[in-house]
């Protein structure tokens, strides 16, 4: 795969508010990182949170307070965090562009686009819920430069989902949807439970090229 094509695998924009402080990230070769939440509404009044990543580069003289409305756009990347608790993947947009001077239509039209172009690194994991909606489960592993890869959780409704559960490990898939949020509760203790977010993308289209499948495109139900 070339340069070109790794840069255009991966794109997220999201247009949205800005929650919390701005902290620091990380620094690499005297380049300063930071990183902030992002809250990003979806059509049913819900709202997803979720967490941008930046270079101190991109944000000289921007007001980034709690409350200004930002468009950001970029990659979602993941990375492994390791501590003594144990190993916890970590998901954030990383931010290639960012401005406040936004159009105004972009949060009617679509405030939380991604496209992703990767491959199924994981088998899929179909399930119903207690109101017999379908769901499956998808691990992408979308390629990026130097040899490196984000792993990016992904779920599929409807008729997606069928279609979906019998994917093999290393077929090639286009996924368009959301990014998004959700809080879940993990016991830690018989007397104790904490409060963690998951972030996953919620497919609305998909598009399965492989060795095994003909050319193939599903849109959501």
């Amino acid at each position: 795969m070339t340069m070109d094509n790794i840069s255009v695998n991966n794109d997220a924009r999201l247009t949205g508010e800005v929650v919390g402080e701005l902290s620091f990230s990380h620094e690499i070769y005297g380049e300063a990182f930071y990183s902030f939440m992002l809250k990003v509404m979806r059509l049913s009044d819900i709202c997803d949170y979720i967490n941008i990543t930046v270079s101190e580069r991109l944000i000289q003289n921007m007001d980034l307070s709690e409350g200004q409305t930002v468009s950001v756009s970029g990659q979602f990347r993941s990375y492994n965090n390791y501590s003594e608790t144990g190993n916890r993947l970590i998901l954030t947009v990383f931010a290639r562009d960012i401005k406040t001077d936004y159009d105004g239509d972009d949060l009617e039209q679509n405030p939380n686009y991604i496209y992703l172009n990767g491959f199924l690194c994981k088998s899929p994991v179909y399930r119903t819920t207690p109101f017999g909606r379908e769901i499956t489960d998808l691990l992408i592993a979308v390629n990026r430069a130097y040899n490196k890869s984000d792993y990016i959780p992904c779920i599929a409704w409807g008729r997606n989902a069928r279609y979906s559960s019998s994917l093999n490990v290393g077929d090639n898939i286009k996924i368009w949807g959301r990014i998004q949020s959700r809080e879940y509760q993990k016991r830690i203790s018989e007397d104790e439970t904490v409060t963690k977010t998951a972030y996953e993308i919620s497919v609305s289209k998909m598009e399965v090229n492989s060795s095994s499948l003909s050319d193939t495109e599903a849109d959501i139900v």
